[in-house]
């Protein structure tokens, strides 16, 4: 049974698409621009992870109170109070820093004392502190990580397509984190790991979708060869509108409920993804193709196939 809203989606569009490039061009180019300069000037909202802070492992007489612990822990001063399960349902990581101008060994200990006081038969097990020397070393590893993952992209869209293709899609993914990250430095949302689990998955659906504007794209390369590029990059774009769009809105709804009432722990991820969905279907169409537009793509290396002998008998029947 279809989906009875499907039926308002046109079949068949006829929108220009390469007309508004130059505009979309523009636009981007002022995004970018405005994205570093507030990285430059702003700077990310970096948490416990990448700046430091008090680390307290726990075990529970039953199943951890996640809610109370973090109630618990943002009462008695602590910054950025974070709590997660950690192996069994009765363990817990806490993770806070301490208030400004306090000595990190004072706040361990009080934080200590009040735990054990807020919730008794509660033991810990460890407690330390999260240096900034390892800190620092999380945030560049992680960075290189997007590194990483965009080179080996950049080499398998240039296997799969052409250099061409491949450079416009790693250009037009980085152009999706910065802005990314630029979203993120403008609101102060904080920046963890999780932040860059959530710029890795942007990148992986940003790229999905530069892969399968790609495919679609040469496709009708080998259809109509003696078409003009921009005419075969508007027809190739209206083909796929309705699967971009039913995608992504579906990703939408997912992320939704999370985003609503995920609470304050899952929205920094679950906002970067949604961005990044957004930016991710835009680049596709006026990052990516534009700059496949701009250099050009080689239209002879495609061989078509020659058709069969029974293809052949069936064209030459009256």
């Amino acid at each position: 049974m279809r989906w009875p809203l499907i039926r308002f989606l046109p079949r068949q569009t006829h929108f220009k698409f390469v007309k508004w490039a130059p505009i979309a061009a523009a636009v981007s180019a002022l995004l970018v621009v405005g994205s570093i300069a507030c990285l430059a000037t702003r700077g990310l909202n970096l948490g416990i992870d990448f700046k430091g802070g008090e680390l307290i492992e726990i075990v529970t007489p039953g199943p951890a109170p996640l809610n109370a612990l973090r109630a618990s822990l943002a009462r008695h001063g602590a910054n950025d109070p974070q709590v997660q399960g950690f192996g069994a349902p009765n363990s817990a990581m806490l993770r806070f820093k301490p208030a400004n101008g306090s000595d990190p060994v004072q706040a361990v200990n009080a934080m200590r004392t009040s735990l054990t006081q807020d919730f008794p038969g509660i033991q810990i097990k460890r407690a330390e502190a999260v240096g900034a020397k390892v800190s620092g070393e999380l945030l560049t590893h992680g960075f290189l990580a997007l590194g990483v993952a965009l080179t080996l992209m950049l080499v398998y869209i240039w296997f799969r397509f052409q250099l061409q293709f491949g450079l416009g899609a790693v250009l037009a993914v980085l152009h999706d984190i910065v802005l990314t990250l630029g979203i993120l430095s403008v609101l102060q949302i904080e920046f963890s790991m999780t932040s860059i689990a959530a710029l890795l998955t942007v990148i992986g659906y940003s790229m999905n979708e530069k892969v399968i504007t790609f495919d679609r794209l040469r496709e009708n390369l080998r259809k109509y060869r003696r078409m003009p590029l921009r005419d075969v990059i508007d027809l190739s774009e209206n083909e796929r509108l309705s699967r971009t769009l039913i995608t992504g809105s579906t990703a939408l709804l997912a992320l939704a409920g999370a985003l609503i009432f995920g609470g304050p722990v899952l929205f920094p991820l679950v906002f970067s993804m949604v961005f990044g969905i957004f930016v991710g279907t835009y680049s596709s169409i006026y990052v990516a193709l534009p700059l496949v537009l701009v250099w050009g793509v080689k239209r002879g290396d495609e061989v078509i196939p020659a058709p069969s002998k029974a293809a052949k008998a069936a064209a030459q029947r009256p």
